[in-house]
């Protein structure tokens, strides 16, 4: 059981870590954090110039359409991505220091959740440019990011553990988050889509949290009771799955490494 005076150190420990990584992964960028304002902007533009046209009949302001997804869907690769590698690239400190393993993995999706947190910034100076009204649904909003943190933390366990004995799982959850971007729809409309494919994407919990957050956020809608219902399956139960898969294998990890 964990007291009070350990969180306090696990929670400034995390602190710690995850300036470390922002640190770290900004170090030879002049404009540093920025990038996380910038990137998202950048992307929206380009993607809504070649689609736009393509969609406007099926898609009512495409830019945040398109800026609501991106969003999600970088938090998430960012986070499982860098997560991956979290216990093997911090080795030394596992075996100096006595600090839980999970605190690395967390650290990292945490990072993810911090670079979100100045991209959402860009999003919400593009809410104002492209007339988005306020909605009291926007309150949703962290409630569906932190489903959304929770099956990121999951899916990390599983990665981080599996890339502690099987290196080449990096190369393979890359081909995967390409097939997995291309199922979430953000940027298409998935109304479009017929038979098996669409069913796919229906079932593809990436794509339920983007579709809520794009319903909160542009129509005024709450989620539905099946959408509530897949949200938290996915997002307690892949958690629950990838920290009783990392559990399990802790003391094998330490052997490995």
């Amino acid at each position: 059981m964990v007291d009070t005076k350990q969180s306090k150190q696990y929670a400034f420990v995390v602190q710690q870590l995850t300036a470390r990584e922002i640190k770290r992964k900004y170090a030879r960028s002049y404009l540093g954090i920025l990038w996380s304002v910038l990137n998202p902007l950048l992307s929206m533009v380009v993607l809504s110039l070649i689609f736009s046209q393509l969609f406007r009949r099926s898609i009512d302001n495409y830019p945040i359409y398109y800026l609501t997804g991106y969003l999600l869907w970088q938090t998430f690769t960012g986070a499982t991505t860098a997560a991956m590698t979290a216990l093997v690239d911090n080795k030394m400190l596992l075996l100096k220091v006595k600090f839980p393993m999970d605190l690395f993995i967390l650290t990292r999706v945490y990072t993810a959740l911090i670079n979100l947190g100045y991209s959402v910034i860009a999003y919400i100076i593009m809410l104002f440019v492209f007339q988005v009204p306020a909605k009291w649904t926007m309150f949703l909003s962290p409630l569906i990011v932190f489903f959304l943190f929770l099956f990121s933390l999951g899916i990390s366990y599983i990665l981080a553990t599996a890339y502690v004995f099987f290196g080449d799982i990096k190369h393979l959850y890359t081909v995967s988050l390409t097939i997995w971007m291309y199922c979430s729809a953000i940027f298409y409309p998935v109304e479009q889509l017929q038979g098996m494919i669409r069913v796919i994407i229906w079932n593809n919990p990436i794509y339920t949290y983007i579709h809520c957050m794009r319903k909160a956020v542009m129509v005024g809608e709450l989620p539905t009771r099946i959408e509530w219902i897949q949200m938290l399956f996915w997002s307690v139960g892949i958690y629950l799955i990838g920290y009783l898969i990392f559990k399990k294998s802790r003391n094998r990890i330490m052997q490995k490494i």
